[in-house]
């Protein structure tokens, strides 16, 4: 992507001034305090979610779409319009994990649509990704009555459709957009702006992680849209590193 229509992207984001950091030569950075890196060996063991059983799901795209279009594991199940199961490159290297669907992805049957998911996009096209080429899906598959933040009954529930994506897509990173998210990934209760900024690992494969605001977050809050593009740095930096 050329400078000028960066620019643009950024310009949508609320951002006119950034330095873009060449990733590390040799992946992830060497200094780790320099880095805000967290190493998996460092992480609490609520850090490090244990992955759900997923021994009676299909290992494939159609039976698990299947099985979530179906699903009445939770009472969610009786107020949706839709599943709301995920989209994208199902073999992307970046995986975007959100809350759960609202309004408008009920109806359509699709992850951040909408004002959200406009500056999402563009946040992605920030650093030269289209929306296609990266796998998004939320923490529900179900809408939530009101909007409400998901129970933890009903996100024990998606998490074994949420674990078979991963496993799956098998990204070389994640992105948890939002304290729902982060929260239920990485099983703690510390705040966005604490968690952010560091690399964090998730599930058997010690995925590498970055936790970020939400969209939606930063359309009541303009004035965080910098600490995002940090973020979008760091994963740049992770995305392009070998």
């Amino acid at each position: 992507m050329d400078a000028s229509r960066r620019q643009q992207y950024l310009d949508a984001m609320g951002i006119t001034r950034y330095v873009m950091r060449e990733p590390a030569a040799t992946g992830y950075p060497r200094d780790a305090v320099e880095s805000g890196v967290v190493a998996p060996a460092s992480l609490p063991e609520s850090g490090r979610p244990a992955a759900a059983d997923i021994s009676e799901l299909q290992p494939d795209w159609a039976a698990l779409k299947t099985r979530v279009a179906s699903c009445t594991a939770c009472e969610l199940h009786a107020s949706r319009t839709r599943t709301v199961f995920g989209t994208g490159d199902e073999s992307a290297q970046l995986m975007i994990v959100g809350e759960a669907p609202g309004a408008e992805e009920d109806r359509q049957g699709e992850p951040f649509v909408g004002r959200a998911g406009q500056l999402l996009n563009a946040m992605l096209h920030a650093i030269g990704l289209a929306r296609e080429a990266v796998y998004i899906t939320n923490i529900l598959k179900c809408r939530p009555p009101g909007n409400r933040n998901p129970t933890a009954e009903e996100a024990a529930k998606c998490r074994p459709f949420l674990m078979q994506q991963l496993s799956l897509v098998k990204p070389k990173v994640m992105l948890a957009v939002g304290g729902v998210a982060a929260h239920n990934l990485l099983e703690t209760d510390e705040a966005v702006g604490r968690l952010r900024n560091r690399i964090h690992y998730y599930g058997e494969d010690c995925t590498p992680l970055l936790v970020t605001y939400h969209p939606a977050y930063l359309l009541r809050r303009p004035e965080e849209k910098a600490k995002v593009w940090q973020d979008l740095q760091k994963l740049y930096g992770i995305l392009h590193g070998d």
